[in-house]
């Protein structure tokens, strides 16, 4: 059992173990402040960057501790490890013809087991599960392909990039650093798509996207994979590579697109992004009764920069962010979905990198189901603890996570950790 006063002094005891001691000025700091606890590997990382090649990793860990729930209360762990190798194939090369393209990877584990699910004892629907890490568990092979990115055309630079290979659409589209602070599934991975199709951090496939950016507060960017029934189980790992192996038949495509502009308004500079997108998902091979559409809106804007030191901008201040996401109700099984909520960075004096931040999202399911709404609210303080760590105590409550009252509300609190390698 899990009390109310026991995470409570958690999240004390590992707030304070955040704040970092006040450390000598003649100690050197380089590691510490860096951007990965493996620091430089003695020189080769350096050297290994200067021919082209790039690894990036990262740890994420979150306990969950369930207070009140259907399930009753306890406590639950999960974790994440992502490898995401890239390589700049004319520094690698050294042949200047191959200037602007790559290759890339990225490979996953999420820990597995009952425990690592809090969602076993909220019974939310799979669109509100309290953990962002639940689907797509043990190992799983995201992406890997080539891109291209003009290094300039008509006088512009990145104006045209191109990516295909065994990509993962839901990191090609609906950029919203913001929401991906949080852990409720809902706002980090499905942005209410992924509860129609599936658009989720399980899902990979054949596929392509072209984005164009002829000024630099403007872009499109189009994409096409191929779809398949049973995409997102955790048991292919990633490896589907004929889609659906048992009838390929079933193997259909799925576009989407989205336009944007990325504005600098006043003379503080806040960026924003502005982004109108949709989808068309094909069934069993495209058949006209399996063919699922949805459109979304995207609107997020930093409102406040504090005063910035000498010519580089302050990156504290207060930024919000805002998605909805429609489709008919035929086949799917929210109609609409909206998602909103604000962050601040630097709010705590002398903590210019921590960041303040709360969130909710909202869905209406169709009436056929017998259910009417679900409502999650999430608030969360992430700490920097150095370059590279940080810890995140959060709270989440889920009004009807089933979308019925038959199913009680859950109230969690939980700590999130990160570690870039």
């Amino acid at each position: 059992m899990v009390s109310l006063r026991s995470i409570s002094c958690f999240f004390a005891s590992m707030v304070l173990l955040a704040l970092p001691a006040h450390a000598d000025p003649q100690t050197p700091l380089s590691w510490w402040q860096g951007p990965g606890v493996s620091g430089d590997w003695f020189g080769a990382r350096e050297t290994l960057s200067d021919r082209g090649f790039d690894l990036v990793g990262q740890w994420r860990g979150v306990y969950f501790g369930v207070v009140a729930s259907e399930g009753g209360t306890g406590g639950f762990y999960t974790q994440e490890i992502n490898i995401d190798p890239r390589l700049d194939l004319a520094k690698f090369t050294r042949c200047e013809a191959l200037r602007g393209w790559s290759a890339f990877g990225l490979l996953r584990h999420r820990q597995t087991g009952f425990r690592a699910n809090p969602n076993n004892y909220v019974n939310a629907n799979s669109l509100f599960g309290p953990s962002s890490f639940e689907g797509g568990v043990g190992w799983r092979l995201m992406q890997f392909g080539l891109a291209y990115t003009t290094p300039e055309l008509f006088g512009l630079k990145d104006f045209l990039t191109i990516r295909a290979g065994w990509l993962a659409p839901k990191l090609e589209f609906i950029d919203q650093p913001l929401s991906e602070q949080f852990v409720n599934a809902a706002m980090v991975v499905a942005d209410g798509i992924g509860a129609n199709v599936p658009f989720s951090a399980a899902f990979s496939s054949w596929g392509g996207t072209i984005e164009v950016k002829p000024v630099d507060w403007h872009y499109t960017k189009v994409g096409l994979f191929m779809s398949y029934p049973e995409a997102s189980r955790s048991n292919n790992n990633g490896l589907m590579f004929q889609g659906y192996a048992p009838d390929v038949s079933q193997n259909g495509l799925w576009f989407m697109g989205e336009t944007g502009f990325t504005p600098r308004i006043g003379t503080s500079r806040l960026p924003g992004k502005y982004a109108l997108g949709a989808y068309l998902y094909e069934n069993g091979g495209g058949g006209a009764d399996g063919n699922q559409f949805g459109l979304y809106l995207q609107a997020d804007q930093m409102l406040l920069r504090e005063p910035s030191v000498g010519e580089k901008l302050s990156e504290q201040g207060l930024s919000m962010f805002n998605l909805v996401s429609f489709a008919p109700p035929g086949n799917n099984p929210y109609p609409l979905y909206a998602q909103g909520g604000l962050s601040y960075e630097g709010a705590v004096p002398t903590r210019d990198k921590d960041k303040t931040m709360v969130g909710f999202g909202f869905a209406p399911y169709q009436q056929a189901e017998g259910a009417s709404h679900t409502v999650f609210l999430e608030a969360g303080y992430r700490a920097q603890i150095n370059g590279f760590t940080w810890v995140q105590p959060f709270v989440q409550y889920i009004v009807q996570p089933a979308g019925t009252t038959s199913v009680a509300n859950a109230a969690i609190l939980g700590i999130y950790m990160g570690m870039d390698f």
